[in-house]
């Protein structure tokens, strides 16, 4: 699957406002002043039964010799290849720029489904000053507040129907398990792919950035079998200058999505960073499985309880996720490398697993009873029984009926 939108206009007309509304957090910063949006965010969000991802661009601005907002119009560039569906938005309050014509013009000439969203329609005059921008000749034209939300439902109700379904509940026959390996810039991907595959399949450097695109390539030794995929490095936001590189991150966030298990390799010389969670936090958001690899553990000084309380700092900062594996290994070295595929593949498989209601209801039910849910507004809430959904990752739906006090 690769569902992405993106959201470009020129700059102030409140793309990260939507962009924030869009994912349910205040993620992107906001400001009067153009130009505050330099880095591409990324964030993940679902509509209808239907997951994808929505990138914020910076402002374009076309023909400026500006050295940011030429980066930003060549990044925004490659986001519109990138994406599925276009949300170009534009202000009311300004009415139609040049600025827009520049950016309607660029959007007329591609393939891919555009949705003009004209924003800060907040009031009635604003709604009918909003109609001078069928003028730009787009036949999908909504009319939006973001700060507020209003007509937002009926505009990702229109995103969605361009968006792929989510897959099947259950896997084809010859459908193989996919592994995705991620982190940031030199954590040691390719050098462990390479050792499983028992093959220099990928470029191995200490320059980061050396991987740019996703590769695939098929495991099938000591009875087990699947494609192993290893992408770029996905390093902090501010740090990434070159368009190869944001294009590379766009790949690596899209390989996540098509991964049954991701292996979330960190360093142990830097212990677990701001930007390792961030990249946990996609992946989470995803609901993936996921193993943390902390690499180079051949070169940390080691005590009696270094690993323990390694795993221990870790853990607290990943709670409440406090059952996901965690494997110290050297790629380098070889140490712990194929245990890393027998965890994979066991995450997998948990993943995978059915619970037939009886036997998850004469668990549940027991716990439930011990420590029953709190009384709202004065009524109890009684839960009856408990079912799995018919879906590729553990999901459970609670049947439950309200007593009066």
């Amino acid at each position: 699957m690769g569902n992405i939108v993106a959201i470009v206009g020129r700059p102030n007309v409140g793309k990260s406002t939507f962009y924030n509304r869009m994912i349910g957090e205040r993620q992107a910063i906001i400001d009067d002043i153009s130009g505050v949006t330099r880095d591409r965010l990324y964030g993940a969000t679902d509509w209808n039964g239907k997951r994808f991802v929505i990138i914020d661009t910076g402002g374009f601005v076309q023909h400026s010799e500006d050295v940011f907002e030429a980066a930003i119009r060549r990044q925004v560039k490659i986001a519109i290849e990138e994406a599925n569906v276009i949300v170009f938005m534009v202000d009311v309050t300004t009415g139609i720029t040049d600025l827009d014509d520049q950016v309607a013009d660029m959007l007329r000439r591609t393939e891919k489904k555009v949705m003009l969203v004209v924003n800060k329609v907040d009031n009635h005059e604003r709604l009918l000053n909003a109609n001078e921008f069928w003028s730009l000749g787009f036949e999908n034209t909504f009319f939006v507040s973001s700060l507020a939300g209003s007509g937002t439902g009926e505009l990702l109700d229109a995103v969605a129907e361009h968006m792929e379904p989510e897959p099947e509940d259950e896997a084809q026959p010859h459908e193989l398990p996919k592994i995705a390996i991620v982190g940031q810039p030199n954590v040691g991907k390719s050098s462990l792919t390479n050792i499983l595959l028992g093959e220099e399949r990928n470029i191995v450097t200490e320059i980061a950035g050396t991987t740019r695109d996703p590769i695939h390539s098929r495991y099938s030794k000591f009875g087990k079998e699947f494609t192993l995929i290893d992408t770029a490095g996905i390093r902090k936001k501010a740090k990434v200058y070159e368009d190869l590189e944001f294009y590379s991150v766009m790949r690596s966030i899209k390989a996540i999505e098509e991964a049954d298990v991701v292996l979330l390799m960190i360093d142990a010389q830097t212990g677990i960073e701001s930007q390792d969670m961030s990249i946990f936090k996609i992946i989470a958001t995803r609901r993936k499985g996921v193993v943390i690899l902390v690499n180079k553990w051949d070169l940390l000084e080691k005590e009696t309880n270094t690993a323990r309380d390694f795993e221990q700092v870790i853990r607290k900062k990943l709670a409440p996720f406090n059952d996901v594996p965690i494997l110290f290994i050297s790629a380098l070295e070889k140490q712990r490398v194929f245990k890393t595929v027998e965890v994979a593949l066991e995450v997998y498989e948990n993943r995978a697993q059915k619970i037939k209601t009886a036997q998850l209801n004469e668990l549940m039910l027991d716990i439930i009873e011990r420590t029953p849910p709190p009384a709202n507004r004065g009524r109890f809430i009684k839960i009856k029984y408990i079912t799995q959904l018919p879906a590729r990752y553990p999901s459970f739906a609670f049947f439950v009926i309200t007593l009066s006090m």
